[in-house]
Formats: C-alpha cells, structure tokens, sequence
C-alpha cells in the first residue's frame, strides 16, 4: 500500500487531495514556494518542504523533495506538471508511484494533433482538422481543405491558452504568429495544428476510469460549455437538454475507446456537440478542475478511485454498481474583476455557504493574501438538486450567502448567468456569455 504522498500542486486542489489521502490512512508532504507559505494544506499536512521562491514547474526540485521526504508516490493533481509526461517518467525512475496514467500514454494523448489521430483509430469522430502544421504555407494549405472559420491550436496546450480563432484567409498569419508564440511562451512547444470552428456547439464531456490492462469505466458526462475564452466559468452534470440515449452511447463509445488502449487512472474526453453529432476534441490525462459535479451525482470520490487504481491496480468499483442521481453545478470562483482582470490581494471577510447539497472547495481563510503569481481560482462552488432546477435555485442561494471581501470575484457575473433564460432552459452554447456580456 502506498505510505506517503508527495502532493505536487497548490491551492484548493492540494487541500483537497490531502483530504482524499489522508481519510485512506496515507500520510501526506506538502511543498510550497515561499510565496505561498501560509497555504491552509500547510498546516495539515504530515510533513513540509519548501521548493523555491515562486515556481512548482521544477521536476527536479520536486523530485528532490519527494525522496528527502520519504515519499513512495507522487499526485501531480491538475495543471502545472500533471500532464508532464517527462515528470511522469522520473517518478517512476525513482521507485515512486505516479499517481496518473504512464509516462508514455500522457506523451501519445498529450500531443493533442496526434491524440485526434490515436482516437479516430479507436473508433471516435474527431473533428474536421489537421495533424501538426510545420510553417505558415502547411497552415493556409490545410485550411483550405477544412474551410474557415477555423481555430489555429497549440499541440500541447490547455486552459484555453493557444488558441486563436480565424474567420478567413486573411487573419491566418497574424493568428499563427500569434499562437505559436503563445504557446511557446506557456507549453515550451510551438506546434500548432487547425480544426474546424464551431460556433455554436456544446461542450460534453465523459469522466473515465481505467486500471491500465483494458477494463474501463464511464462516471456520465458533464457539460462545460459557458465558458470565456475558452476558459470554463462553470459546469453541469449530467449535461442537459440532449437526449439521454445519446449521452449513454458517447460514453459507452468513450469506454470503448480507452479500454482498447488500456489506459490507467482518470481521464476525461471532451466533445463538441452540433447538429446532432458529437465530435471528440481533446482528451486531458489527468484529474479535472470540475471533477466534483461528477462525485455529487455518483457518489464516487474520484481522487480516492486515483488512489486505489494506482495501490493495487484495479478498478474500486464497477460499470453496473454506478449510479447517477440529481444534477450537480460548480461555478468557478476566480479572483478577478468585471473586466477580468486579476485581483490578488488580502482576504479580509470569508464566509461560505451551507446547506443540504453545498460543497466549497476552497484554500481561502480569513487574512489570506491571494497572490498574484498563479491562476486566479480561489474556490469551486459545487451543489447537488434532486433536478436540475433544484440545482439551478440552491446555487442562486448558495451564492447570495457566499461573501468574500478585500478582492473582487466573478460572483456577480455568476449571478447573472444563472438566471439567463437560455442556461435555465437548458438549451444554451459555448456562446452563452456573448449572450450575458453583449
């Protein structure tokens, strides 16, 4: 059994995997750069270790602090380096258990110009686009062949950075320098590649687990389509307003296609849904910053099925023993003004909602400085309904009752969200905020 947990992350998401360790009985080393030494994780952890001034992007320094430590694995969590798969591979190297899929299966699926490739092959539909694009005249070859308007990609991206959207010939130079730059800039890879723009699609996408030796899992689906510039505000599941059957086959054919390639641990496939076909977009191996809309409808804590999948090598639960109930939505809350605009700064009043049905996933207290030097997400919103409406009408309350002073959020933005007649229909794009933000 793994002993001893080396969490490499931060904020809200190190504090909740400490939690899902230590409620299995395994200890638990928290790093943190000095920035970040009053983190709440801090102070709950079995052992700390600082890895620097301000960066977690050192897969030696956190290398380094594992074995100081006495680790015997290692969660990489979501962002930073879970999805390195070099990171990946040095765990191993070092006789500590990575808690995700192999090196070599986030290396393959990683490149996501090739990842479309390895999923049409396992019998998904990808959607129109390219491999890899070398140079500028691959770039105006390709998009002639697809048709505008077109998205200009970084293989190795995410979070919504790397992406230049272009509606005709004549903008594809300025978005390819544009995006290749991007990317180099936050991936240290500038390959791009093109894929059709759909407008006005939905975004879905399929929670999976696997054990690595072709037995695989679906926890239902999950829709992220209000979303900023590509960037997800908040999300729902089960997806709503589509039919039932067809939400079934997409995740039985996502199954389907991780069990042919025998994949292990947690991953999620995303999908964009227009007229009436789903199209596979990307496929991200690791945990999700939304995964608690999947365990509020399923009772499945995803972070202790990682954990169990990477102990013994088997799945903690099957296919037939999951059972979703209700509707569950998060609502990303990001330290930033109405104009979006990072908002770091001192924490002078916190008070969460309760209630039946509410989480908080948060690292935030009382006289906390949120710094400026990372991500602008400072809490998750999660509540469960009965349906869908119930669902909708706590988070209202939930949000009324939410306070946090002394920095600005995206609460009011929220708010209004929530009560647009398209999202309560259930009938809304990933054009939605367009709609709230004319």
């Amino acid at each position: 059994m793994i002993q001893r947990i080396l969490i490499a992350n931060r904020g809200e998401i190190a504090l909740r995997i400490l939690r899902a360790c230590q409620e299995t009985g395994r200890e638990v080393v928290a790093v943190y750069t000095k920035v970040d030494k009053h983190l709440r994780h801090l102070e709950l952890a079995d052992d700390i270790i600082c890895i620097g001034k301000h960066s977690y992007l050192s897969p030696a320094d956190l290398i380094m602090a594992a074995k100081l430590t006495g680790c015997d694995a290692v969660h990489p969590g979501y962002g930073l380096l879970s999805e390195d798969a070099d990171f990946a591979r040095q765990v191993v190297d070092n006789d500590m258990v990575f808690i995700g899929p192999e090196a070599d299966q986030i290396e393959q699926l990683g490149n996501k110009a090739a990842a479309r490739k390895i999923m049409a092959d396992a019998g998904l539909n990808p959607i129109p686009g390219s491999g890899s694009i070398a140079d500028l005249d691959e770039a105006m070859e390709c998009a002639s062949d697809i048709g505008y308007p077109l998205l200009l990609k970084a293989s190795f991206g995410g979070g919504g950075r790397g992406i230049r959207p272009v509606q005709g010939e004549g903008g594809l130079a300025q978005a390819f320098a544009e995006a290749r730059s991007e990317a180099h800039a936050n991936f240290g890879h500038g390959d791009l590649y093109l894929e059709k723009y759909f407008e006005n699609a939905r975004h879905v996408e399929v929670q999976i687990l696997g054990d690595g030796k072709g037995n695989c899992i679906h926890l239902g689906t999950r829709d992220c389509s209000v979303q900023r510039r590509h960037q997800k505000l908040l999300e729902e599941a089960p997806a709503p307003g589509i039919d039932a059957e067809e939400l079934a086959a997409l995740a039985n054919g996502s199954v389907m296609a991780l069990s042919k390639l025998k994949y292990r641990n947690a991953a999620t496939l995303e999908f964009l849904y227009q007229g009436g076909r789903f199209f596979f977009l990307e496929i991200n191996t690791r945990l999700q910053v939304e995964h608690p809309v999947t365990e509020m409808i399923t009772g499945v804590d995803i972070v202790k099925a990682q954990l169990s999948i990477a102990d013994c090598g088997d799945l903690p639960i099957s296919q037939e023993e999951i059972s979703m109930q209700g509707c569950s939505i998060e609502c990303r809350i990001n330290a930033e003004d109405e104009a979006f605009r990072p908002s770091p700064g001192l924490i002078t009043k916190y008070e969460v909602p309760g209630g039946f049905g509410v989480r908080v996933d948060s690292h935030l207290y009382p006289w906390y400085e949120v710094p400026h030097q990372y991500d602008s997400l400072v809490a998750k919103l999660i509540v469960h309904g009965a349906d869908r409406k119930e669902a909708i009408n706590r988070m209202r309350r939930a949000l009324r009752e939410f306070r946090i002073e002394g920095i600005e959020t995206g609460i009011p933005l929220l708010n209004t969200i929530l009560s647009n007649q398209a999202f309560v229909q259930g009938q809304y794009s990933t054009q939605l905020l367009r709609d709230v933000i004319p």
